[in-house]
């Protein structure tokens, strides 16, 4: 409660008009999603994903920039503290064109490391637990909720009857993450994987979207990836294997647009839609080998979107790559 009480001095408390999910009953049909924005800068993209009208926006991480800050350019010295990542998280939630758009539109997330507080923290960054306060609160979770009950911010929520059940999954890839140099390094800790073995063996779910800050499908670049952790990798694709539901991962972090394509003899694709760039994305990005890779790179600023049509045995995906002004850059069909 303390930390409602501090947020709500600065204008970052929940209201009647918070758009946290309310209705779990209804099949996802349209969701969209999107990574790295800084509250500083404009963030044109809100307007085309308002004029969808998905079913959820889902956040997939670096939703703030607690350790950058430069207002019309100029860098701006400052000390990452409580106060100053509260200041970051109120200034985003109280955005005018930011608040009009969670007035109408449900909201789940995730982070990565910006947001968390400091650019490839981990599990020994000390301002870890006032980052996992604020950033549920800046998601409007309810205290109700058993995100508040545990270390870290994953979760996990089924939209959806039986037959057109969307099981959501948000991933930690931060509070509990070593260094991925070090001996038998870890991205998720010994919790979480077991949480999330549960949740993709307990039955009931006929789609998987599973949000994680950094790719998992691409593991060819140089930076952060679940190609760093080859061994929690592995395992999670052969639980994947083992579950044979449709899996669709959604990730952020490396400020360009793709959709790579994870297939082997014995299992559906695995789908990894890459979508970063809210308000500043990589425009000299100068190629990368991904030999997972649908389609081009879009290296400008966007969001992803994603089609479920249920009508049929399995669900059929539509993914789709768009701009600020609505044109689709890349997309991808995926049919189980």
């Amino acid at each position: 409660m303390r930390f409602f009480l501090f947020l709500a001095s600065l204008g970052l408390a929940t209201s009647a008009s918070a758009k946290f999910p309310v209705d779990f009953d209804q099949p996802l049909e349209l969701i969209a999603f999107g990574s790295c924005n800084r509250d500083e800068l404009p963030q044109p993209v809100w307007p085309a994903v308002a004029a969808q009208q998905p079913d959820l926006w889902i956040w997939a991480g670096d939703n703030i920039y607690a350790d950058w800050y430069a207002p019309e350019g100029k860098k701006v010295k400052y000390t990452i503290n409580r106060a100053w990542l509260t200041e970051r998280y109120a200034a985003q939630f109280n955005r005018s064109d930011y608040a009009a758009f969670r007035k109408t539109t449900p909201i789940l997330g995730t982070w990565d490391d910006h947001d968390y507080g400091k650019n490839n923290a981990g599990a020994d960054y000390p301002l870890k637990a006032v980052s996992r306060d604020l950033a549920l609160t800046f998601l409007e979770v309810p205290m109700s909720d058993p995100r508040w009950t545990r270390e870290g911010l994953y979760g996990s929520y089924d939209f959806g009857p039986a037959g057109k059940r969307t099981r959501v999954i948000l991933l930690d890839n931060r509070y509990f993450a070593t260094d991925p140099e070090a001996e038998d390094p870890s991205l998720l800790g010994n919790t979480q994987k077991d949480w999330l073995a549960e949740e993709l063996r307990r039955g009931g779910a006929d789609l998987f979207l599973i949000v994680t800050g950094s790719q998992f499908v691409s593991d060819r670049h140089r930076w952060d990836s679940w190609g760093k952790f080859p061994v929690e990798r592995a395992w999670l694709i052969e639980i994947i294997r083992e579950q044979a539901t449709p899996t669709i991962f959604l990730s952020g972090d490396r400020h360009i647009h793709e959709i790579s394509v994870l297939e082997a003899e014995g299992m559906a694709p695995i789908v990894d839609f890459t979508s970063s760039g809210l308000t500043h994305s990589w425009d000299s990005f100068p190629g990368e080998e991904n030999p997972y890779r649908i389609g081009e790179v879009y290296t400008g600023l966007g969001y992803g979107l994603i089609r479920i049509d249920w009508s049929g045995a399995a669900p059929v995906l539509d993914l789709e790559i768009r701009d600020p002004e609505n044109s689709v850059q890349n997309s991808y069909q995926i049919k189980f």
